[in-house]
């Protein structure tokens, strides 16, 4: 009982984790990444639909993404979506494929970002205490039915908190990564 709890939480940490690394993946560094526009949504066949699913998206050098669509009537829906996602990148299409050039970030962009990372690190933190919480509530719920003695619990505990401080280390390090990542010139 105690160890499906623990192992529950510690699989719905690692998805926070997974989920902000995702998360910052998105937000635009001076350098050319997939990342940044995989997410976008296009208007296609009348459906909302996810950019990676109808183009292949590579990096041309440090600066310049290549989206090369599947379906050449597509071009201008994609283009449309790059401009409204507000990534604040134009597309310059030659009728086959489109070009993102990525330019360098003014040092107030960066300032920005590394704010909009820390924020998003934050929010991690706490999905990854409320998860404690829940699992908490569940070991004091055994406790109480008697399913669990009270050392047992106490113990859970303090393993609970020491799986809580690594994966919150975690976020912390994904996030200063991240940043350092924004601060290269």
């Amino acid at each position: 009982m105690i160890s499906d709890t623990l192992f529950n939480t510690e699989e719905k940490m690692q998805t926070s984790i997974e989920s902000l690394k995702r998360e910052l993946a998105t937000i635009r560094t001076g350098r050319a990444t997939p990342a940044l526009v995989e997410h976008v949504k296009v208007e296609y066949a009348g459906v909302p639909t996810l950019l990676q699913s109808i183009a292949s998206i590579s990096a041309s050098g440090a600066s310049l993404l290549v989206i090369q669509p599947w379906d050449q009537g597509s071009i201008q829906s994609i283009e449309k979506a790059i401009l409204k996602s507000n990534l604040g990148l134009t597309p310059t299409s030659d009728g086959n494929i489109i070009r993102l050039n990525i330019p360098p970030l003014s040092e107030e962009r960066r300032q920005e970002l590394t704010k909009v990372v820390r924020r998003r690190v934050e929010e991690g933190r706490i999905a990854i205490r409320n998860l404690r919480r829940e699992a908490a509530d569940e070991l004091k719920q055994l406790e109480k039915n008697k399913e669990i003695s009270q050392d047992e619990h106490k113990r859970a505990l303090n393993q609970l908190q020491k799986l809580t401080d690594s994966f919150i280390a975690m976020a912390d390090q994904i996030g200063q990564d991240k940043e350092a990542e924004l601060m290269e010139v």
